[in-house]
C-alpha cells in the first residue's frame, strides 16, 4: 500500500484507493489470513479513513465579479421602471426519459422498480428542458427539447416565448433584457448565439435586446436557477421521468407560494451540432458592447435601427 496511501499533513488521517477486498487478497498472499471487514477494523486503527472528492478548490473569481452583479442590478431596475421585461434563460440537466433513477424521495406505500443500470441505449429518448422566467411577471416557460441544446434551440425558445406571451404581456416593450450565463448554449463567446438573436428576435420582432452575462462560476446567482429549476427538481423529485409525457406535467404543475407559476411545452424540432457561424455573417450582427465591462454586456440592435446608444 506504500504507493496507495494519501493523507492529510495537519490531522495526521490517511487513505487509500485500494478496497479492503483487495487488501485482504494480498494480505493472504504472503500467508496473512484475514477477510475484509478485519482489513476495514485495522485500517481504522492506522487512521485510515474512507474519503470522498470535496469541491473545495476554488480557481479563483474574476476581478470583476463585484461590479457585474451591481450592472446586473442597475439593468434590472432600468428595465422594471421602464417597463420593459427582463428574463432570465438557462438549460436545465438534461435527462434520459426511461425508468431511470431520479433523486430525492416522495411519500409511497411502495418503491417504484426502476432500470438497475443507467445505460443511454435503455431510454426513449433525452428531453433538454431550456427555461425562460420572466422576472418581472415571475412567470416561467421551460420548452423541452429533444436532441441537443445548441444557440439555436435556445434562442427559438425565447422567440416562442416572446411570440406566444412575451409581447402579449409587455404591449408597448421594444426592449428586451436577458440574463444568461458565461457558458452552454448562450455563452458570451458563442457566435451562434449572437447570430440567432440578431436574425430571430431583433430583426423578426423589432426588439433592441440587451444580454447581461453572469461571471464565471456564478452561474447559481441566475435568478431561474433558484427561483425555478430547484423547484422543478423538488416537485419531480423520486419520480422516474418515464416519458415526455411525465415530465411535462411535472413541470407544469410547478409553484411555488410566491405565486410562481410554470408552463411547459415539447419542442420536436431536431438541432444538429457543431453550426459555425462565418465571419460574413457576423457581421450581419448589429452588436454595441456597452462601456461597463464590455465582455459580458452588449445590445444587439433590428437591422433598421441605429446602432448609437
Amino acid at each position: 500500500m506504500e504507493h496507495e496511501t494519501a493523507g492529510d499533513p495537519v490531522t495526521g488521517l490517511k487513505w487509500t484507493r485500494k478496497t479492503t477486498e483487495k487488501v485482504a487478497k494480498e494480505l493472504q498472499s504472503l500467508g496473512i489470513q484475514v477477510g475484509p471487514r478485519k482489513v476495514a477494523k485495522l485500517l481504522k486503527k492506522l487512521k485510515f479513513s474512507l474519503r470522498v472528492n470535496h469541491k473545495k478548490r476554488s480557481n479563483g473569481s474574476p476581478v470583476e465579479r463585484d461590479a457585474q452583479f451591481c450592472r446586473i442590478a442597475e439593468l434590472r431596475q432600468q428595465f422594471a421602471t421602464d417597463g420593459n421585461p427582463v428574463v432570465s434563460v438557462d438549460a436545465k440537466k438534461r435527462e434520459h426519459v426511461g425508468l431511470f433513477k431520479n433523486g430525492g424521495r416522495r411519500w409511497e406505500q411502495t418503491p417504484t422498480a426502476v432500470n438497475d443500470h443507467d445505460f443511454p441505449s435503455l431510454a426513449d429518448g433525452v428531453a433538454i428542458p431550456y427555461g425562460i422566467h420572466d422576472v418581472l411577471a415571475n412567470r416561467a416557460t421551460i420548452y423541452v427539447g429533444m436532441s441537443y441544446d445548441t444557440a439555436h434551440f435556445a434562442v427559438d425558445s425565447i422567440e416562442r416565448w416572446w411570440r406566444q406571451e412575451g409581447r402579449r404581456r409587455y404591449p408597448n416593450a421594444t426592449h428586451l433584457a436577458i440574463l444568461a450565463d458565461c457558458g452552454g448554449s448562450n455563452g458570451n463567446r458563442v457566435r451562434a448565439w449572437k447570430y440567432a438573436v440578431q436574425h430571430k428576435l431583433c430583426n423578426r420582432h423589432g426588439l433592441n435586446v440587451t444580454v447581461a452575462h453572469y461571471p464565471p462560476g456564478a452561474s447559481k446567482w441566475n435568478p431561474i436557477e433558484h427561483r425555478v429549476f430547484a423547484e422543478i427538481s423538488k416537485n419531480w423529485a423520486g419520480v422516474p421521468l418515464q416519458s415526455y409525457e411525465t415530465i411535462l406535467k411535472f413541470i407544469g404543475t410547478t409553484k411555488t407560494e410566491t405565486g410562481l407559476r410554470v408552463k411547459a411545452h415539447l419542442v420536436r424540432q431536431r438541432y444538429p451540432k457543431g453550426v459555425k457561424i462565418s465571419d460574413k455573417q457576423m457581421r450581419e450582427v448589429r452588436l454595441v458592447t456597452h462601456n461597463h465591462l464590455p465582455k459580458w454586456n452588449y445590445t444587439i440592435r433590428p437591422a433598421t435601427q441605429n446602432t448609437s446608444i
